[in-house]
């Protein structure tokens, strides 16, 4: 068996776990959208929905696939479309790519984010989740 990237092997209850953790960070994310106040900066509330993205995918890749993703999110979306195939639409796979690509930003730049910047990130990353949801609903 190859290795494919920095993921490591997990259980079914890893999925699960991840899926409750994914759906605490999109609803932080959504609550911190509502109490924004003009001039705040957007950062916080990108970061949590890129954690939230994060998480979403390992629930995924781990339900599909057995495995998880780690350190290199960048990679993330690879093993998204390792587990999923064709299942895996190109709208979410941009969707995926566009949330994680604001990470290293977000959580480790000097650059504040507007939150004007924050609501229409987490606009794609709703579809994102309504989509990821959908999915692990499927194996229902």
């Amino acid at each position: 068996m190859t290795r494919k990237g920095r993921a490591k092997s997990v259980d079914a209850a890893f999925g699960a776990d991840r899926l409750k953790l994914a759906r605490a960070y999109l609803k932080a994310a959504r609550n911190e959208v509502l109490l924004v106040e003009p001039g705040d900066i957007g950062n916080p509330v990108m970061s949590q929905i890129v954690t939230a993205a994060i998480a979403f995918t390992d629930a995924l890749t781990a339900t599909y696939a057995g495995r998880a993703n780690q350190q290199d999110h960048a990679a993330a979306v690879k093993a998204l479309r390792d587990a999923l195939g064709n299942r895996l639409p190109t709208a979410q796979e941009t969707n995926l790519s566009r949330i994680l690509g604001e990470k290293d930003e977000v959580q480790y730049g000097t650059r504040p984010r507007s939150t004007a910047d924050a609501q229409s990130l987490l606009a794609r990353f709703e579809e994102f989740a309504s989509w990821a949801e959908a999915e692990m609903t499927r194996l229902k």
